[in-house]
């Protein structure tokens, strides 16, 4: 298997089909099941986003390697409209959907490092990496 994969989310059942993509992955990686979970809720999490905000874009998982260690990252892109206000959707409780608002800032505390890039009618690139212990 090459290091990168991708699922394109256009419905529900990508957001369904990028997790179970993101377990796998995992899995051969060597992370036990409560990374797993981290991971697959991340990947749920990004993908939910692009679906009800974007409309359309792809999650990627890729297998990375630095200095002898392995990890995985989930890069979540999008053409969408983008984020207007970085810093309010990275507070907890903020929720543009009328959910629980642990979105993001949720994603963030679950990976290891995050990285989110978005600018108002270009889209939204998203990076979040899970090194295995």
């Amino acid at each position: 298997m090459e290091n990168q994969s991708c699922v394109k989310i256009i419905n529900e059942w990508d957001i369904v089909a990028a997790r179970q993509l993101g377990r796998n992955v995992a899995k051969e990686l060597g992370f036990g099941t409560v990374d797993q979970a981290r991971i697959t809720t991340a990947i749920s999490e990004l993908a939910r986003n692009i679906y009800l905000y974007a409309g359309q874009g792809q999650v990627c998982i890729e297998k990375i390697y630095d200095g002898g260690k392995a990890g995985l990252r989930i890069v979540a892109v999008d053409s969408g409209p983008g984020i207007n206000d970085l810093r309010q959707v990275m507070e907890d409780g903020f929720s543009t959907s009328g959910g629980l608002g642990a979105g993001l800032p949720g994603v963030k505390r679950l990976m290891d490092e995050f990285l989110i890039d978005s600018n108002p009618g270009t889209g939204t690139d998203i990076r979040a990496t899970k090194w295995l212990r």
